[in-house]
């Protein structure tokens, strides 16, 4: 439509026009007649047009068919026109706003599985960023105890059959990891004096996981104090284990060590050793007992028999013991700085066991843990021999039997050795039960 047809001129008021033939026009209530006029300019007759012919508002104009429109209904056109453009341009304007309206929105999934806020990643906070619309996002606020929000923690995102992705919360706390594929992940923040946290959750596909705050505890200050014993302390309580060691539970088994690297013993321990052994009641029953079978076989005839006879016998017997223990056990060994007991060895061959167990009658091991001849049990078994000549019956007192009791005193130590590596552990319960500390 040509609003310039149908709007006036400009500054031109509403005019008039001529009413078709045979009808009246009315505007404003006005009733207007149809009249007809004939104007002639030239000497020709001109025909007289009709009043219907001519424009009814006196500018002598033939109104073109279709156009004529009455008063009312041009100034209708001419104030609606411009509400009409209002009316597009509006409904243009409503039409973009739909259209932006409509614009779908990434969705944001909180750890609950429910919508969340989206927040824009800080710098340095982020790591990947999604092109495949089938992955996803993770992000999540760190702070610490007091409220504060922690900057520079470091995150750590792992995922089973992908290595690890770490990246820096920024200054608002803020994490984010983008272009992740959906399933499960686990991630670890880390911070310099706060202890680690961890959180676990599963990524569903084109979404936003929002991880709940996480806040970083203090950590807590920890000292560690080592606590180291001396070789003596070591020492005492491998000899207070050792004391315990009782062969069918009754028997002493004082001089055995089953630790492979024992502590060596100082004067004052083997000292301690050697008491405990010769005052022991099982010590003294079989000094006892031994006592008894000198006297059924009559040795040391010239002790006589009856009480007086087995006391005498009962005493150097027992003499013997005592006087030996000290002697080659801690006396010697004290100035000889070796170890009294015998190490059971318990590896190797059967034949390289039974070598090292005979050979303890004759070497032994050292305080500096070095084995050498074992001076203290040679020199012991002669010393004590020696001493014993001066309490045996003249009778039995000769240079023959004086070497005679240190060499079977030298090869007791021999046979012991042999019961100590394949007999004796097996039958000592303690051993089974707790293990004997270590140095």
């Amino acid at each position: 439509m040509d609003f310039g047809t149908l709007l006036p001129l400009s500054g031109e008021g509403p005019k008039e026009h001529a009413a078709l033939p045979g009808e009246s026009s009315s505007i404003l209530g006005v009733q207007a007649s149809t009249t007809t006029v004939a104007t002639s300019t030239n000497d020709e007759p001109r025909v007289p047009r009709k009043a219907s012919d001519r424009c009814g508002c006196g500018c002598g104009r033939t109104p073109q068919k279709g156009i004529i429109l009455r008063q009312g209904k041009r100034w209708y056109v001419r104030n609606t026109g411009g509400w009409l453009a209002v009316v597009l341009f509006l409904s243009a304007l409503g039409l973009c706003q739909s259209d932006a309206a409509q614009t779908p929105s990434p969705s944001v999934t909180d750890a609950d599985g429910g919508s969340a806020g989206q927040s824009n990643p800080a710098p340095g906070a982020t790591a990947g960023r999604a092109d495949d619309q089938s992955t996803g996002r993770i992000s999540g606020t760190i702070a610490v105890q007091n409220g504060a929000l922690a900057t520079g923690a470091t995150v750590r995102l792992t995922r089973d059959g992908q290595p690890p992705v770490e990246v820096v919360s920024g200054d608002n706390g803020e994490f984010f990891f983008f272009n992740q594929p959906p399933g499960p992940f686990q991630l670890t923040v880390t911070a310099n004096g706060f202890e680690s946290k961890q959180f676990s959750g599963t990524l569903r596909a084109e979404s936003s996981f929002v991880v709940p705050e996480i806040v970083l505890e203090v950590a807590r200050a920890t000292t560690e104090v080592n606590v180291s014993m001396t070789v003596e302390e070591v020492a005492q309580q491998q000899l207070e284990y050792q004391l315990q060691q009782r062969v069918l539970g009754f028997i002493p088994n004082f001089y055995a060590s089953y630790t492979p690297d024992a502590a060596p013993l100082n004067s004052r321990q083997k000292f301690q050793l050697a008491w405990r052994s010769v005052t022991d009641p099982i010590t003294i029953v079989g000094v006892g007992f031994l006592a008894g079978i000198y006297q059924a076989g009559d040795q040391y005839a010239g002790y006589g028999q009856g009480a007086e006879g087995y006391a005498k016998r009962l005493g150097a017997t027992y003499g013997d013991v005592f006087i030996g223990t000290f002697i080659d056990s801690a006396l010697l060994p004290s100035l000889f700085k070796q170890d009294p007991r015998y190490f059971y060895r318990g590896t190797g061959s059967t034949k390289s066991r039974f070598l090292y167990a005979i050979s303890n009658a004759v070497m032994c091991r050292s305080d500096n843990k070095k084995y050498e001849p074992n001076y203290s049990a040679i020199l012991g078994s002669f010393a004590t021999s020696a001493i014993s000549y001066t309490y045996y019956p003249a009778s039995d007192r000769s240079a023959s039997l004086l070497v005679e009791s240190a060499l079977i005193r030298i090869a007791e130590g021999s046979v012991a050795g042999l019961f100590q590596e394949f007999v004796v552990k097996k039958l000592t319960p303690h051993l089974k039960k707790d293990p004997p500390p270590q140095q």
